[in-house]
């Protein structure tokens, strides 16, 4: 490689490694060279190739193991895809997603309780701050890796009680449940924000803090145009493709 100038070395090193990653010279889950070996390929200092190395670990295209070296993250670009109007009430399905990319994901239930509702949950539902809400959050794996979490927030006086959320099921389940119980889901809200990871989602998410995050807060809607529910999703945003697609008119 020609190191041009005045562009920073250790950013075309990471340019160099980063399309090698994208034309499958290094495939999914494999050791980069070593830092050692990358110095003296490019003719500069294990500094520099730790800067470049920094850099690809910030995109989400590879993982750093201590002591073992860089590799080539394992989990691809996922397309998450919403069509406006849907055509039922489902709400999203990420198993669905993951099998559609060729993937095997598992979504356990990690924790489900009755909190006071956060500020932000509150507004969301359009209850006041402190009022009960049912809480269900899940960890996302495909295989072992953690891809996304995903936290469910429901006014204790729509769920009832937290035996709505049992046994564990996924949006279709759980909107058939609402519906048996009076508040039948006619419509969904979707907001989205690109943010840094708190310190717990980047360590579940394996990522820096310094790496980006898109945070997908869905609303749903009843018939009667009260808000049931509001899920927050949180997931890599280098993992992560969104697409919206709606009928004109």
């Amino acid at each position: 490689m020609n190191v041009e100038t005045p562009r920073a070395r250790y950013r075309q090193v990471a340019d160099e490694l980063r399309n090698a990653i994208k034309r499958g010279d290094y495939p999914q889950g494999e050791a980069l060279p070593s830092q050692p070996e990358l110095a003296k390929r490019y003719g500069l200092n294990q500094t520099s190739i730790n800067r470049a190395i920094a850099l690809l670990r910030a995109e989400g295209l590879v993982r750093v193991e201590h002591g073992r070296g860089a590799f080539v993250q394992e989990v691809p670009t996922v397309k998450r895809v919403r069509r406006i109007p849907r055509g039922d009430a489902n709400g999203s399905s990420f198993a669905e997603e993951m099998r559609k990319a060729g993937l095997e994901p598992r979504s356990p239930l990690v924790e489900l309780k009755t909190v006071p509702a956060p500020p932000v949950v509150a507004e969301r539902l359009a209850i006041p701050e402190d009022d009960p809400v049912v809480m269900r959050k899940r960890h996302m794996f495909v295989g072992d890796r953690p891809v996304q979490l995903a936290t469910s927030y429901m006014p204790l006086t729509v769920a009832g009680d937290e035996s709505i959320a049992l046994p564990d099921t996924g949006p279709t389940g759980l909107y058939r449940r609402l519906a048996e119980r009076g508040h039948r889901i006619t419509r969904f809200v979707e907001e989205i924000e690109a943010r840094h990871p708190t310190p717990e989602e980047a360590e579940f998410l394996n990522l820096t803090e310094a790496q980006q995050i898109l945070e997908v807060t869905r609303i749903a809607y009843t018939a009667e145009d009260t808000p049931a529910e509001t899920v927050i999703n949180v997931f890599p945003s280098q993992q992560w493709r969104l697409s919206y697609e709606w009928t004109a008119g």
